[in-house]
């Protein structure tokens, strides 16, 4: 098996512990489904958070959705003009025989915007 990575993103209508958790619930599963992963397949998970977003960590999400025994590492995003507000990244390091070409990077509603090239 080879070793991927698996992009995504949300943007949250509010920052509020449950929906971050709620939200990033969601993108945590449709990349598992859309890569045809298990927790087996993963190897580590880096969250990025806008700057203003303070309400939980979104790897809190993971943890509740069974990922104990991933590493996992939030971090702030560049707080950057312009930039879009309230949105969690994901970087999933994976193992996975899919070609690279065939990783499904997930970027759910508003959040689909910021990578239009890979974003399926």
């Amino acid at each position: 098996m080879a070793v991927r990575a698996v992009r995504g993103a949300v943007q949250l209508e509010r920052d509020e512990a449950g929906h971050m958790d709620e939200q990033v619930s969601e993108l945590l599963t449709a990349i598992l489904e859309r890569n045809e992963l298990t927790t087996e397949n993963l190897i580590s998970i880096w969250f990025t958070a806008t700057p203003d977003l303070h309400s939980d960590f979104p790897a809190a999400a993971a943890r509740k959705l069974g990922i104990v025994d991933v590493p996992l590492i939030c971090a702030q995003e560049l707080d950057i003009e312009g930039a879009m507000p309230r949105v969690v990244r994901v970087l999933a390091h994976i193992e996975s025989d899919l070609p690279r070409s065939e990783v499904a990077h997930v970027y759910l509603g508003a959040a689909g915007a910021l990578r239009k090239d890979i974003a399926q």
